[in-house]
């Protein structure tokens, strides 16, 4: 089923770093008369340069940048202090996803067949309770793409019998199983953790598909955390189906689905550390060091009011997803929080990562930000104080243990509260939304969907982490005065 070649690896672009060798090499061929003349800069000479034009004023508290993170961002990078970080399993292009809702099995496979006509490269199945996996399987194209399956159940009968059906088809399929983040987000296992891992197990025994867990670490971006916490919370995420199966993953690769937010190198450098990170923790395990990567944009930033800014977020977003290297991206449409999965809506989405692919040639090279001095240095600090954090949360038990005891979902309220808080205050900016609103905006008669948070009156066994968007408060208030 899974034995066909990877579609990642069919194209093989020239690395990032075979390029700007090829370019540089052109460039000091062509580099005479007064060019030749001027010396290379150090990164001494750079600081003493910057520090005379300050006039007196301090370096740091006027030039270097704090995140939330508590990453330094220095004013300028340079060569001598920038080390190359060689990063575990960059893909060597990356494919368009697009989600499908499965009602009717017919109907599923025939919105496959159009999409996948027009320029989706791989499926996202979206079910809520088991379906025919058979016949939807039978009647989809039969031609090589990737299948991901994204289910809010598991149910290992039915898992065993996809399986079965997959095994003759030529699709590279993931199954993103992950009863840990099941209790994460929803406050309950799906059964409970004895059965949920029998569940798994039996799988990994009774079937030779080798993608059966899909951490899911969207909820961590979405409800609030920092880019440090969201690396160290999957990493600890991970590190529970690693340190239960151990050598039953020997034959497994772990798929993420990570959420990209628009601090746009923030998120390139997320990408790159979580696979860095990953691969320092399977090697502890001696397991594969790859993973794969589904990146989706951010539910987190995104707009009632002033909708069409949300194409613009989530273009950047997506170019993050493809510069930080994800084997594959589904985009959001613009009107995903009110409106009903429509036609138009995941067109547009669907042409914008199109438009980078084939208008705008980000498939040409392979891990472009490689050696980027900028971006290095964001994944070397992302990296080394996600790891330290993991440390911390291993040392306290790990992430069951401390979601159990509710310090994850404190730790993330807490850093929620000060975001929700600049917002408030006007300092953290969402275009047309706390900042250049249009007055006329009227939403009250196109809600499809209801867009804030649902609460629910239900028995978990912990508080789950809450995904909310950063304008929900104000919209409502928007709304009652429309």
């Amino acid at each position: 089923m899974n034995n066909q070649p990877d579609e990642n690896s069919s194209k093989k672009p020239k690395s990032a770093i075979d390029a700007v060798f090829e370019a540089s090499q052109e460039a000091q061929d062509k580099l005479t008369g007064l060019f030749a003349e001027f010396d290379p800069v150090s990164e001494k000479g750079f600081k003493q340069q910057i520090q005379y034009d300050l006039k007196g004023a301090d370096y740091n508290d006027a030039l270097v940048w704090k995140s939330p993170e508590g990453i330094h961002v220095k004013p300028f990078y340079h060569r001598e202090s920038t080390t190359v970080t060689s990063i575990p399993g960059q893909p060597q292009s990356w494919q368009i996803a697009e989600e499908i809702y499965v009602l009717d099995e017919k109907q599923t496979a025939k919105t496959a067949h159009e999409v996948l006509q027009k320029g989706a490269e791989s499926l996202v199945l979206k079910a809520d309770k088991p379906f025919d996996s058979k016949k939807l399987l039978n009647a989809l194209p039969a031609e090589s793409f990737s299948l991901y399956f994204n289910l809010s159940f598991f149910d290992p009968e039915f898992m065993l019998s996809l399986c079965e059906n997959l095994k003759s088809k030529p699709f590279k399929s993931f199954l993103n199983i992950d009863p840990v983040g099941n209790l994460a987000f929803t406050g309950n296992w799906f059964s409970d953790q004895k059965t949920d891992f029998k569940g798994l197990e039996r799988l990994f025994l009774n079937t030779a598909h080798d993608n059966v867990i899909g951490i899911d670490a969207t909820g961590y971006h979405n409800s609030g955390a920092t880019a440090v916490q969201q690396l160290a919370y999957t990493l600890a995420h991970a590190n529970e189906y690693l340190n239960h199966f151990g050598d039953q993953l020997k034959n497994q690769t772990l798929t993420f689905k990570v959420a990209v937010g628009s601090n746009y190198f923030f998120e390139i450098a997320k990408i790159r550390a979580l696979r860095l990170l990953y691969a320092s923790l399977a090697s502890e395990y001696k397991l594969p060091e790859t993973c794969h990567i589904l990146a989706t944009p951010a539910l987190r930033n995104k707009t009632l009011y002033d909708y069409n800014t949300n194409l613009l977020r989530t273009t950047t977003e997506v170019m993050s997803a493809v510069l930080g290297g994800a084997n594959a991206i589904c985009n959001l449409a613009y009107d995903a929080i009110y409106h009903k999965t429509n036609e138009f809506g995941q067109r547009i989405a669907r042409n914008q990562l199109l438009i980078l692919k084939h208008e705008s040639y980000f498939d040409q090279v392979t891990n472009p930000a490689e050696g980027a001095y900028y971006i290095e240095a964001l994944t070397t600090q992302l990296s080394e104080q996600a790891l330290a954090l993991f440390k911390e949360l291993e040392a306290g038990g790990g992430l069951v243990t401390q979601l159990i005891e509710g310090k994850i979902q404190n730790k993330i309220k807490e850093t929620a509260k000060k975001e929700q808080a600049l917002f408030d205050a006007g300092e953290k900016i969402l275009v047309g939304t706390n900042k250049y609103q249009n007055a006329e905006d009227r939403m009250k008669n196109e809600l499809e969907l209801y867009p804030f948070l649902k609460v629910k009156s239900r028995k978990t066994l912990i508080q789950p982490i809450i995904v909310r968007r950063l304008s929900e408060a104000l919209e409502q208030k928007r709304l009652n005065y429309e």
